[in-house]
């Protein structure tokens, strides 16, 4: 089973926005840095724009937010990106004949609406800058090790 990583590349695509505000950036470029093609990036903005989260101009390199990153949560991402779609999914095609085929997916669905209920209330605290700061965390921490590392 195939899982999406459409939240991760959305999320990757505002980052790379943001910190490479005033550039000229094209899909082309974000593509290659989230390792896949322009058409797929050009999806993602598409709903990143209809959301309201970003700005651009087909045909043009200049795409930017429209808020600041602190202002820009993960569940916003998500919301723009997937919809109402839930996180977890339980199988709603099992044996209607047989109890536990039919309970225990019941059963599991409410526990998957409080783990849906759970994981949307922490993805409103983090915002895109939060992911950004500890970007550059783990790029200080990746530059400190090579330098212990680095032995002449």
């Amino acid at each position: 089973m195939k899982y999406s990583t459409k939240l991760s590349d959305a999320l990757h695509i505002l980052a790379f926005l943001s910190m490479g505000a005033g550039q000229r950036i094209t899909s082309a470029k974000i593509a290659e840095s989230v390792k896949t093609n322009p058409a797929y990036i050009r999806q993602l903005m598409a709903k990143l724009k209809s959301a309201g989260m970003i700005t651009s101009s087909q045909g043009q390199a200049n795409a930017e937010l429209t808020r600041r990153p602190d202002e820009i949560t993960v569940l916003d991402v998500y919301r723009a990106i997937e919809g109402n779609k839930p996180l977890l999914h339980w199988d709603i095609d099992t044996n209607p004949e047989c109890g536990v085929g039919i309970y225990v997916q019941l059963s599991i669905a409410d526990f998957y609406q409080e783990i849906q209920k759970a994981a949307e209330q922490k993805m409103q605290t983090i915002t895109l800058q939060d992911i950004i700061d500890r970007y550059g965390k783990k790029l200080d921490e990746l530059e400190q090790k090579a330098e212990r590392d680095f032995t002449p």
